[in-house]
This record gives structure tokens, sequence and C-alpha cells, in this order.
């Protein structure tokens, strides 16, 4: 005899009689979205990414160093903009945003991430 499966409760219900609320969004809105931040002016969309979810290289805009794979950043673009212009960052670098200015200092040959 095999073991029985236990059905989460309203599984074949719609999402308003579960108890969720559909905000035309296509899911729920959660936590890990990110949150929206004040900066120069404009309101930006930041998101928290863990070590485990970084699996690429990143430049930071903030120190122009490389991120790479594993190390926890933050990812942050313009709320009213596209989201092709959202831009990863060290932690430390966004919290120090203000404190810093926008230096190139890599060559000209070298890699834009």
């Amino acid at each position: 005899m095999s073991p029985r499966r236990k059905r989460p409760s309203g599984a074949g219900k719609p999402l308003s009689q579960r108890g969720v609320v559909d905000h035309g969004l296509g899911a729920p809105p959660s936590a890990s979205w990110g949150s929206v931040d004040s900066w120069q002016g404009e309101e930006w969309m930041v998101r928290q990414i863990s070590g485990s979810a970084a699996a690429k290289h990143y430049r930071c805009p903030g120190c122009d160093q490389e991120i790479p794979p594993g190390v926890p950043h933050v990812v942050a673009w313009p709320q009213e903009g596209p989201v092709d212009d959202r831009r990863h960052w060290h932690r430390a670098c966004w919290n120090a945003r203000d404190r810093r200015t926008a230096r190139v200092q890599r060559s000209r040959n070298a890699p834009r991430y």
C-alpha cells in the first residue's frame, strides 16, 4: 500500500477563496521583490541578492570592482525607468553611495560587466 499524500487545503479553489488577494501582477507581492529607496531625487527599486543566487560576474558602479559569483550584493534600478537600467552594487557601496564619486578606474580594454 502506498503512503497517502497530504493535499493543501483549497488546492482546487480560486485564489480569492483561498484568502490570497490577486493584485493583477500574476503573483502575490512578497518581500523578496525588494523595496523602494530614495536617492538623488529618484525612487529606486532595491533587491537584496543572496550569495547562492549570485551566479555571474558583475561590475559595481560604486567602487568599480568586480563582484564575483557567490557574493551577496544589491541590485538597484530607477523605479520609473526600465528594468534594463539595473545595476549590481556591493552592499557597502550601496550604503555609502552618497559619499562616493563616479570614478572610472579601468583601462579602455577592460571588460564591462
